[in-house]
Order: structure tokens, then C-alpha cells, then sequence
């Protein structure tokens, strides 16, 4: 299986959480989209353990098949897409989700998440904690 892991995601596999973990274990490969990178290096700015959260961050990023997305000209299309999808049905998401979702669709990953608003987007295949991927959109559906 080929993730992306969203922020909460990650914070759960550093804290040890077993859906977390047994998930990006499993993983073949576990990117984290660079909007996540801003995100949590945002929160360790808030903390006073922040030498502490960049260095398990750093381990993170050393794992076997976990690497780094960026966005390019094709993700802002995508993210042009859902954005104006999200818009016309009324269902507004965060503007970082819209952007890790388009980099999860561009790069046909599947999102490891908790947050139920990127079913939003039937395009993104997701997972998170309770569910179990069956071959599905929404595992959990």
C-alpha cells in the first residue's frame, strides 16, 4: 500500500498509536505532502519541546520509502478542481486539506487520515483508524 500521511496521522504513529503505526509500517511507501511538513513544523514552534519533535521528524523522514511531495504546476490544477467542487456543493474543507488532497490524488496515494471531510472528494481513496481498506474509496464508508 502506497500512503500519504496527513498531521494527525503522523503525530498518532509518533505517539505510538497502534492504527497509526501498524498502517505506515505496512506502507510500501509513506510520503508526507510538504503542506503537512508546514503544518507540523507550525506546531513545534508552539511547543517547548520542539529540538525534541524535529529530530523524531528527522528519524521519520530517514525511514525506508518515506519521502517528501511537493507541489507543482499539475497540483495546483488539481487543487484549482477541488476547490470549485468543494465550493458549488457547499462543502468547504481547510485550504491545506484541499492541497494535500490534490498532491494524494496526483500521485495516487491513499490517505491516511482521521479527518471525515476529505470524503468531500470522491477522488481520494482514504483510511484512518477504524477502517479497513477493502478496495473501496472510503474504506470506512
Amino acid at each position: 500500500m502506497n500512503l500519504f500521511v496527513d498531521t494527525m496521522a503522523y503525530s498518532a504513529f509518533v505517539r505510538g498509536e497502534e492504527w497509526a503505526v501498524r498502517r505506515i509500517e505496512s506502507a510500501e511507501l509513506a510520503g508526507l505532502p510538504i503542506i503537512v511538513m508546514g503544518e507540523l513544523h507550525a506546531g513545534f514552534e508552539a511547543t517547548a519541546k520542539k529540538a525534541k519533535n524535529e529530530h523524531k521528524l528527522i528519524e521519520f523522514l530517514n525511514r525506508p520509502g518515506v519521502d517528501v511531495y511537493y507541489l507543482d504546476d499539475e497540483t495546483a490544477r488539481v487543487y484549482g478542481t477541488f476547490f470549485q467542487h468543494l465550493r458549488r456543493a457547499g462543502t468547504p474543507i481547510p485550504l491545506n486539506d484541499i492541497w494535500i488532497a490534490a498532491l494524494t490524488h496526483q500521485h495516487s496515494r491513499i490517505l491516511l487520515t482521521r479527518d471525515k471531510h476529505f470524503r468531500h472528494l470522491p477522488q481520494i481513496v482514504t483510511i484512518g483508524d477504524l477502517e479497513v481498506l477493502e478496495g473501496f474509496p472510503h474504506a470506512g464508508q
